[in-house]
């Protein structure tokens, strides 16, 4: 099923719901903390005042599982003052990856990674990360805890995490899905070590489908790194009031390992394109070896055919048809001329 577009014509900031509903309700999971506090509860997205501004100096993350319902998401853009350009993009799970920069609050769109061996497929979660001082909030397509890492490092009141503001949260986000590129570079890179295997041994023509199914995927995969990559960058520069100047080097850090998982996937593409050459190349191997005996064979009847081509004319006057041992003399020529042709094709390493 294709997922729906939005109507030309629609004002900026229209907030439509593009993807496919992934789950039947929304959940919020609302966690604030600082230091010292930490407070963590699922909130009900039908309860009335659900969302409610931070003013105590501490850090309010609210991540909602599901994007379907563009009133909610309309409802939080008012409370906390959402740029309604973040919203649109919340809800349009078409938007590529990329860093925006507002006067009340920065936002961060990128795509989660998953890699099924079975079907060998590649699945994209559409992500938002919205965050300003105190506040930051993450929208997932699905009710998956993209971020079960990160919520542990809060609860476990552990090294800096804890220390610092919205910015360290939403880098450390950001920093658990490229994380999880990895597992899925890792994944893609045993499946097609396996097909390096079995081409070697056989060439199914099933292989070469699976060669270019693989090339389709990581064309998913680059569309979905290859922009986040830019945005990163931007992210890393930015000049943004929002963004402390110790968490740019953790940014910077990051973009590193973007460019590193960009670098896979063009060495796993290079890698398809190599196995789709040695499965052509084993094929036309395999076909020049069978060409090659029935050359051979037809080589060593030649003569053999022709001689008994001589010798099955109707004359009555063709003298070796006289001879007594004539049939025996005709095949042993026969058989020497095959043994020689054989030892003459062994010295010349065709056989």
């Amino acid at each position: 099923m294709k997922n729906a577009r939005k109507e030309p014509g629609l004002p900026p900031g229209s907030v439509v719901f593009t993807g496919d509903r992934r789950v039947e309700k929304i959940a919020i999971h609302y966690l604030q903390y600082s230091e010292t506090k930490l407070e963590e509860k699922v909130l009900d997205n039908h309860m009335s005042s659900v969302f409610k501004p931070n003013t105590q100096g501490v850090v309010d993350w609210y991540d909602l599982r599901g994007i379907h319902d563009e009133a909610w998401i309309e409802a939080l853009g008012t409370t906390f003052e959402i740029h309604p350009l973040v919203l649109e993009g919340v809800a349009d799970v078409h938007q590529r990856p990329k860093f925006q920069e507002f006067q009340k609050g920065n936002s961060v769109t990128l795509k989660a990674i998953a890699f099924d061996k079975d079907s060998q497929e590649i699945t994209t979660e559409h992500i938002t990360v919205y965050f300003r001082p105190g506040f930051v909030a993450t929208f997932q397509e699905s009710s998956t805890d993209l971020f079960a890492a990160v919520r542990k490092r809060v609860k476990g009141a552990s090294g800096r995490i804890r220390q610092r503001g919205s910015d360290y949260l939403c880098y450390a986000l950001i920093d658990e899905i490229v994380d999880n590129y990895y597992v899925v570079l890792e994944e893609i890179e045993d499946v097609i070590e396996n097909l390096e295997d079995r081409l070697l041994s056989s060439q199914d023509i099933r292989n070469k489908g699976e060669i270019h199914d693989l090339k389709k995927q990581l064309l998913v995969l680059r569309k979905s790194i290859a922009p986040l990559r830019e945005a990163i960058g931007r992210f890393s520069k930015s000049e943004s009031a929002f963004i402390a100047d110790s968490t740019r080097v953790f940014v910077r850090d990051l973009y590193d390992h973007t460019i590193q998982v960009m670098d896979s996937v063009e060495n796993y593409r290079d890698m398809l394109i190599g196995l789709q050459d040695l499965f052509l190349s084993e094929v036309s191997f395999k076909m020049n070896q069978v060409i090659q005996v029935l050359t051979i064979i037809s080589a060593i009847f030649i003569p053999l055919t022709f001689l008994a081509g001589l010798y099955g004319m109707n004359f009555e006057n063709i003298p070796e048809l006289q001879y007594k041992n004539g049939y025996f003399i005709l095949l042993g020529v026969m058989s020497l001329i095959a043994i020689v042709l054989v030892i003459f094709f062994k010295r010349k390493r065709w056989l």
